[in-house]
Formats: structure tokens, C-alpha cells, sequence
């Protein structure tokens, strides 16, 4: 308490010094200024600091038997663990009637993964994971059909410049694992897209012989057989690694 004995100082700040000789009338004035402007202070509204908007990346794919959505789900995993990144799965429209699907023992879709409603939805993308089965070599017509459905968007150039990459299933182990890719990389020439590869950035597990992988340089890929084998987990996190690689890439292109 000063000298005057009229107002108590802030336990958090010591008051100032004031001269034994100052009039009693300044010693005042001084507490009360101090005591005014940790009032103020206490009062001033915090100023939250804007949301940074998350950079955007588009998985779109289209899975008959689960095989390629297997994938999917763990390569969202794999950007979503990339700080400042975040992923959206989308399936492609189906293009073969239900009675063909049911002879083909196809199982139902899961309603949880929505169907992009159009190619439209891929510009306000920063970049792309594109999967989906073999069928000689080649993507499977589903995805084909989605691919030519951009032409609006290749008309204005509205994906020049964004980067994407692959993923697969195969039913053999020399049906395709990268001429599926490698042939695929024709539809983002003429969109002027970065295809980005993973090479052999998963370091030791692309070397494994001690069991069947699926996977390539050209992107995450698994062996489907008949139709009932499942994604192994070396096959799992090769996705999830690419994931995680195609993420980092975008954020770089972001900084650029």
C-alpha cells in the first residue's frame, strides 16, 4: 500500500516508486492509473487467430469387389496423419446394371462412401489419388467413363498443374500392377497433371519376397485373385504410405 493508504496495488505488478517528498495528491494519481490499466486489460476481448484452411485431397476410385476400397480407406488414413492435410474418399458411378453385378457376385456398395456427384468437384482439389482395377492392362471402364466426363474441365485447364497418383488391383501377378498405372498416366498428359509416383520411397517393404505383395513404383497395389483374398498388410500400408507421400508432396506445391 503507498503512503496514502487509499488504493492497493496489484499483487502481480509492484507499484512505482514514488519519492517520499511527492505530494499525496500524485501518489494517488499514480496507484489509480496503474490499477485502471490492469483493468483494461482484464477486459480486452481475446482476438482469435483465423482457421488455416486444410489442403485438399480427392480420392476417387472405383472398387467391384472391395479390393481397391480397401486401399482407399487406408490411404485416407495415411494423408489425414499429415499435418495441414485432409482426404475425401468418392466413388465413381457405376456403369454395369445391378442384375449383370449380381451374376458377377459383386457385393453391395457402401453407402458410407458417397458417389461424386461430377467431375466438377475435382477443381477445388489441390491434389488426386485415383484407384481402380485392372481389365486387361487397363483401368476398368468405370473410371474410364468418369475420366471422359472431364472435358469441361480440361476445356478451361482447371486441374493443369495438380498433382495425383495411382493405385491398383490385379488378379494375377502378371496382370498388371504397373501397366494399369503406366497406361493411366495418359488422362492426366492432357490435363496437364503432375503424376507423382511413389518410386521407392517405402524403402524396405518394396524388396519383401517372403510373400505375395501387390504394389509397384507406380503406386499401391494388391492381388485380388478370384476375388476372395483379402489386402495383406504390407499391401495395407503401402497405401498408407503413399498416402502420407502424395500429402507431403501437396504441401510442398502449396508452399511454392
Amino acid at each position: 500500500m503507498g503512503k496514502g493508504g487509499g488504493c492497493v496495488p496489484s499483487k502481480k505488478k509492484p507499484p512505482p516508486v514514488v519519492p517520499d517528498e511527492a505530494p499525496r495528491d500524485a501518489q494517488i494519481v499514480i496507484e489509480n492509473a496503474v490499477t485502471a490499466g490492469e483493468s483494461n486489460a482484464a477486459n480486452e476481448p481475446s482476438v482469435e487467430q483465423p482457421a488455416v484452411a486444410k489442403l485438399k485431397i480427392l480420392i476417387v476410385f472405383y472398387s467391384m469387389y472391395g479390393h481397391v476400397e480397401g486401399l482407399a480407406r487406408r490411404m485416407k488414413g495415411g494423408v489425414d496423419g499429415v499435418d495441414g492435410v485432409e482426404a475425401t474418399l468418392y466413388r465413381v458411378p457405376e456403369t454395369l446394371p445391378e442384375e449383370v453385378l449380381e451374376k458377377m457376385r459383386a457385393p453391395p456398395k457402401d453407402d458410407g462412401i458417397p458417389e461424386i456427384s461430377g467431375p466438377a468437384e475435382l477443381a477445388a482439389a489441390d491434389g488426386f489419388l485415383f484407384g481402380f482395377p485392372t481389365r486387361y492392362g487397363c483401368m476398368a471402364a468405370q473410371m474410364k467413363a468418369f475420366f471422359d466426363s472431364t472435358g469441361q474441365l480440361w476445356n478451361e485447364q482447371k486441374l493443369a498443374g495438380k498433382p495425383a497418383g495411382f493405385f491398383v488391383s490385379t488378379g494375377t501377378q502378371g496382370g498388371g500392377q504397373e501397366t494399369t498405372a503406366w497406361t493411366a498416366i495418359t488422362q492426366l498428359a492432357h490435363h496437364g497433371m503432375l503424376f507423382v509416383p511413389i518410386g521407392y520411397t517405402f524403402g524396405a517393404g518394396m524388396f519383401k519376397l517372403d510373400s505375395i505383395r501387390g504394389g509397384s513404383p507406380y503406386g499401391a497395389g494388391v492381388f485380388a485373385g478370384d476375388g476372395t483374398r483379402e489386402p495383406t498388410e504390407t499391401e495395407l500400408a503401402l497405401a498408407d504410405h503413399q498416402g502420407k507421400y502424395m500429402a507431403g508432396v501437396v504441401k510442398k506445391l502449396a508452399q511454392a
